[in-house]
């Protein structure tokens, strides 16, 4: 099969495609006919040796940690009425770049009808992650709710999700095309952070959901008052904000950071997939690139100018 190969840490350059061996579903196991790959963020920064412990890649490896496809075999212990499903699946942690994928079967999530499996890939972590962190931040109707980062994956998510909860959502993120996209999905202002004076544009909130960390999310910080929630879910500026505890319990603030069991992330990703299959919940597949351009994928996100979930399409002969 045709696969994408970490051979070192570095540049979007070290992705190169070549051949890899099929893999062979094992006991408890699926193989999977890759559609469509999905990539995140951290993935760019694993791939330059800078990712988050305790997740790590060890060279040479496939990466991809999320496909979505059709079970084309089962191994022992699987029911064979899998076979011919559309699925998506996290990997584990690497293996998704590729043709073709033995994933845990028990991990599978069958794709409603209805539901175009791009989206589905493109909902398959950021749903899961979305769903979590709003239903966290316990969301009362009327609070006014600020997003960073909100025409990424995930933050064109928690608009969507904020809203339909009856918020007032302001959306933060840099530049024009992005603060646009964020109002057409519902937000009811935008501001860009890449310009000074944004957090007063922003004006108090009753929930942050950070997406950026470093100065913006401690900007952020600054405009929630008494009672008010911070929620992170990612760090695209490098670094979390870092607020203390101490600092927060002065001003009445809560940081939350949400847990869940397997089971509750499970039903995390289910939500958010019966939610799109309904139509009340769009993800953004902002780009597209065939498998053997991984690395121009991964240059185009750290190049900080995509828009919502960037996949990989897997074409075969027909």
């Amino acid at each position: 099969m045709r696969a994408v190969w970490l051979g070192k840490f570095g540049g979007p350059e070290v992705l190169v495609a070549g051949d890899a061996p099929d893999p062979v579903p094992g006991e408890g196991r699926a193989l999977v006919e890759v559609e469509f790959a999905n990539i995140t963020f951290v993935e760019t920064q694993m791939r330059s040796g800078t990712g988050p412990s305790p997740v790590r890649w060890e060279p040479p490896v496939i990466p991809g940690n999320g496909v979505g496809g059709v079970v084309a075999a089962v191994g022992d212990g699987v029911d064979g009425a899998l076979v011919g499903r559309r699925v998506v699946s996290s990997t584990g942690g690497t293996g998704g770049y590729a043709e073709k994928a033995a994933v845990d079967a028990k991990g599978l999530f069958e794709v409603p009808d209805g539901l175009a499996l791009d989206d589905a890939v493109a909902l398959l972590a950021d749903g899961r992650t979305a769903t979590m962190m709003t239903r966290a931040a316990r969301i009362r109707e009327g609070e006014r709710v600020l997003v960073e980062a909100a025409a990424g994956g995930v933050g064109t998510l928690l608009v969507q999700l904020a809203k339909a909860r009856g918020a007032a959502v302001v959306a933060a993120a840099r530049g024009a095309r992005k603060t646009e996209l964020a109002v057409r999905l519902g937000a009811d202002e935008a501001v860009d952070y890449g310009e000074p004076g944004w957090a007063e544009k922003a004006g108090q909130v009753d929930v942050v959901f950070d997406g950026v960390g470093g100065d913006v999310a401690r900007e952020a910080f600054g405009l929630l008052g008494k009672g008010g929630r911070m929620v992170s879910f990612g760090l695209a500026s490098g670094e979390w904000a870092s607020i203390p505890e101490e600092d927060a319990k002065e001003r009445g603030v809560a940081l939350v950071r949400p847990a869940a069991t397997p089971e509750e992330l499970r039903e995390f990703t289910e939500h958010a997939l019966r939610e799109a299959a309904a139509g009340r919940l769009k993800p953004v597949v902002g780009q597209r690139f065939p498998l053997d351009r991984a690395a121009d994928a991964h240059a185009a996100i750290e190049s900080r100018g995509t828009v919502g979930k960037t996949l990989l399409e897997v074409s075969r002969p027909s």
